[in-house]
């Protein structure tokens, strides 16, 4: 449950009108949880079938216009496309003339603060980042996963508690993120989720081409049990062949990457060389077993470097 209180009526928004430029899995979602919370959605933009699809579907009878009229239509614009384009848009909409003074503009990048919205502020819009800290199925379980889920707030001093209560509105909890400091916030998520869903996708492979039949549910319970543990202790937390300083084991797993899959090998090395650092530097790796382990990562680097990888 959120833990938030709602703000005191004077620093809740007025009741607005929603506008959603860019209808990917974010917009959609975050526009139906501000309808339930009271605002209305009157438009949104988008360009692929999949993108009408999903408008039509978490915002029924919205209308699907140029991302100009959805701008002409409300009072609080969210800018839900991607960060690489994010700028153009901006600068596009305000060379337009699209852009109204008293307008609430808020996008939901991760990498960018407010500074992305300058072009828009010069023409006298409000301007707010606004990043919800989960990933998007494009569907409406993600207005439930809405709930206690974090936001990464950017925003001018006078629109803090307009900006938190925004998050809270949609069930969110802020968590105010300094302009300066909006990348490296970005970079430690997309290592803890992306580089995840990635390791994970990658062992499930390994698994199944050891002979596992059912490698879902054999590393539900581990990968459970580890994140667990990890939020909880951080690198107390571990465990396994590298933590132990276990060299043989190291490289009899280097040695059976490259036999059957080589395109592993380069991950598996680089997330051998960082967890041996942080055992070493937290006192979980024995210094005299470091030593040997690190010999056995930086022969098989040597090796790839002169050879090449294995085919």
């Amino acid at each position: 449950m959120n833990a938030q209180p709602l703000p005191e009526p004077q620093d809740r928004p007025a009741r607005l009108t929603v506008g959603v430029v860019g209808a990917g899995r974010v917009g959609p979602a975050l526009a139906a949880s501000l309808r339930l919370a009271g605002h209305r959605p009157v438009a949104a933009s988008g360009v692929s079938d999949a993108s009408v699809r999903r408008a039509a579907a978490l915002l029924p009878e919205v209308p699907v216009v140029p991302p100009s009229e959805v701008l002409a239509r409300a009072e609080l614009v969210l800018l839900t496309v991607p960060d690489d384009a994010l700028p153009e848009l901006v600068g596009g909409l305000a060379e337009t003339g699209a852009v109204r003074p008293g307008q609430l503009l808020v996008h939901t990048s991760g990498r960018y603060g407010v500074g992305v919205l300058e072009p828009a502020l010069r023409a006298g819009a409000l301007p707010l980042a606004l990043h919800p800290v989960m990933t998007f199925t494009g569907t409406s379980v993600d207005v439930q996963r809405l709930a206690g889920c974090s936001f990464g707030v950017t925003a001018p001093e006078e629109l803090r508690l307009a900006a938190e209560a925004l998050v809270i509105e949609m069930g969110g909890e802020p968590e105010w993120i300094a302009e300066e400091s909006r990348p490296l916030y970005h970079a430690a998520l997309a290592i803890g989720a992306n580089h995840l869903t990635t390791l994970v996708a990658q062992s499930l492979e390994l698994l199944r081409a050891s002979g596992v039949e059912a490698p879902d549910r054999m590393l539900g319970p581990l990968l459970g049990a580890a994140l667990d543990n990890a939020l909880r202790s951080g690198d107390a937390a571990l465990t396994g062949p590298v933590a132990r300083g276990d060299a043989g084991t190291v490289a009899a797993h280097v040695a059976e990457l490259r036999r059957h899959a080589p395109h592993a090998v380069a991950g598996y090395l680089a997330m051998a060389r960082t967890t041996a650092d942080r055992a070493l530097a937290h006192g979980l790796l024995k210094p005299e077993l470091a030593e040997d382990l690190l010999g056995v990562l930086s022969d098989v680097t040597d090796a790839r470097g002169r050879g090449g990888s294995e085919a």
